[in-house]
């Protein structure tokens, strides 16, 4: 709702400016040349251009503006009048200087002064009902293809000087929404740095905040006319790049066939927008504008034509951000445009989010369960009397090798112990914990069992008693080699791309009929580990070979 009050926020200054108007403009004539008398009211001008000239840089020029006043100020409060003209100049009202503007004429030897856009008051009794000529003597040293009267805008001077920064208020309230929202989104995405869909939406948030400030420091930032290309060359890149990362966003949201590719010839489109016309700023800004809102309309009806969850919604918001363009002017529909598509943009991020925290949630449980099954597989019944029964022998037979017997099966506890509330652990913990268990076995099945290395890397994590129960599969269901020995071997090989170990193990043959009962217990735990860990990031194959069976398992980066 905050944002929603923002934009209403942003509607009201708009609205309560929308009055009759107090003057109709005429038409301008312009002469090149510089005497004091053309400055006078009643003037024939008739030899005077309708066209705006060229000048030379720093070559003095006039306009005379013909102004119908059509209602009269009320008292104590007179009309102003709100120029944007290039260059620097003064202004004559029916032949009465009533404002300067830098030094006309003389910018070169005096240098550079005055601003872009000047509000002046009028006297009051030079503002009766009826025709009144509006002057101005002028040079200009900087792009002297604009010469002329931009825009001006007659009302009375409190409002005028006023409005804007009421206007300026409500959009720095609107900025400062984004830049809250673009900061919060940026920690979401520091903490979870593979969600990019986050990063892009921080980065739009922050841009907009940058286009709002841009924009409207005009109204308090004083700026020389020299400054104002430079003013428009950086709106026109923060529209560049909100107007590419928007639907880069929606492709992201919603996948189409071809993406790479249309989205190389979005790109191009929008550079050659940007490229094209180096001062028609108006027309760069309409077009990258337009551009986005077209290809963000392909892209979400696509997802909307899929059943992709929240694709009709954002639809909604983007026919709304069309009908404010055709209801307002370009430069309250941008913004509000923008509010309104990133919303949508913030609720396909809502909705990741809940399946996030739903998987989350779900994984809380799942971790839960695999403590318990890595419990199970440290007390399992049967596999605690069968221990019991052989240590019975070993202290009947061999005292003293029964007391390593007990040593080893305790130390495998402790290690067990030790792992159990653990999602990752060292490589070097999870080996002490296959070798201790290879001792215990020994003694059980007396087969010579032995362990070896390749490789390893000990700064290495994985999850707790994933190579274990590939051992246990080994020896479970194995047959020994003539010389009564299994080997078992682990290697360890990273490239930028991935990790990858490999568990082999060498022995006669296994027993498969009891192979495919253990299927659903020891590679189930073995995969629900690696997804807890890895999400989706990693792959496991497990295959027979000629000298027993092969594992692999690789970890992308």
């Amino acid at each position: 709702m905050r944002p929603l009050l923002f934009f209403l926020l942003l509607l009201l200054p708009e609205a309560a400016h929308a009055q009759d108007p107090v003057f109709e403009e005429r038409s301008t004539l312009f002469k090149t040349g510089d005497q004091k008398e053309w400055a006078a009211k009643d003037l024939n001008d008739q030899d005077w251009l309708s066209g705006k000239p060229l000048v030379d840089e720093g070559q003095i020029y006039w306009s005379r503006t013909l102004i119908d006043i059509l209602k009269a100020p009320e008292d104590l409060n007179p009309y102003g009048i709100q120029l944007h003209v290039y260059g620097e100049y003064e202004v004559f009202w029916d032949g009465v200087l009533i404002g300067k503007n830098g030094n006309p004429g003389q910018e070169k030897e005096l240098g550079a002064e005055g601003k872009l856009w000047t509000t002046n008051i009028i006297p009051t009794h030079l503002t009766k009902v009826g025709e009144h000529i509006l002057a101005i003597r002028s040079s200009i040293n900087h792009f002297p293809d604009h010469t002329g009267i931009w825009d001006l805008e007659i009302d009375s001077y409190d409002d005028l000087t006023t409005q804007r920064l009421i206007e300026t208020t409500y959009m720095h309230i609107f900025a400062g929404a984004f830049l809250i929202t673009s900061i919060y989104f940026l920690f979401l995405f520091l903490n979870n740095n593979s969600e990019y869909p986050t990063l892009i939406f921080s980065i739009c948030c922050f841009l907009i905040f940058a286009l709002v400030l841009t924009v409207y420091s005009k109204n308090y930032v004083p700026m020389h006319y020299s400054l104002h290309i430079v003013r428009l060359q950086i709106i026109s890149t923060f529209l560049l790049g909100i107007s590419f990362l928007i639907p880069f966003y929606f492709s992201m949201q919603f996948p189409f066939p071809r993406q790479k590719l249309l989205l190389i010839l979005y790109a191009g489109i929008l550079t050659s927008i940007f490229l094209i016309k180096d001062h028609a700023f108006d027309f760069k800004a309409l077009n990258m504008v337009l551009s986005m809102w077209v290809f963000s309309f392909g892209m979400v009806a696509y997802g909307g034509y899929k059943n992709v969850r929240g694709a009709r919604l954002v639809l909604v918001t983007l026919l709304l951000s069309l009908a404010v363009y055709f209801a307002t002017s370009f430069n309250i529909s941008l913004h509000v445009g923008l509010g309104l598509i990133l919303l949508g943009m913030l609720y396909l991020l809502s909705l990741n989010i809940k399946e996030q925290r739903l998987a989350y949630e779900t994984s809380l449980i799942q971790s839960t369960r695999l403590r318990l099954e890595l419990l199970k597989k440290n007390i399992q019944p049967h596999f605690l009397m069968n221990t019991l029964t052989s240590l019975i022998d070993w202290v009947e037979e061999s005292p003293k090798k029964g007391v390593l017997f007990i040593e080893a099966l305790a130390k495998e506890f402790d290690l067990f112990n030790q792992i159990e509330n653990q999602t990752l652990i060292p490589i070097a913990q999870e080996i002490a914990l296959c070798r201790t268990h290879l001792e215990i076995m020994a003694y059980r099945k007396e087969i010579n069992y032995s362990w070896e290395e390749e490789g390893i890397d000990p700064e290495q994590k994985i999850p707790p008693a994933i190579l274990h129960t590939l051992l246990e599969n080994g020896i479970t269901h194995s047959l020994p080699l003539e010389d009564n020995s299994i080997k078992f071997k682990l290697v360890f090989e990273s490239t930028s791309q991935y990790r990858c170990f490999t568990f082999l193990t060498f022995a006669a043959g296994a027993r498969q009929a009891s192979g495919d009962r253990d299927e659903g217990t020891g590679l189930k735990y073995i995969r629900a580990r690696l997804t807890e860990s890895y999400h989706s990031n990693w792959d496991f194959t497990s295959e027979p070979t000629t000298h027993g069976w092969k594992n692999v398992l690789k970890i992308y980066a």
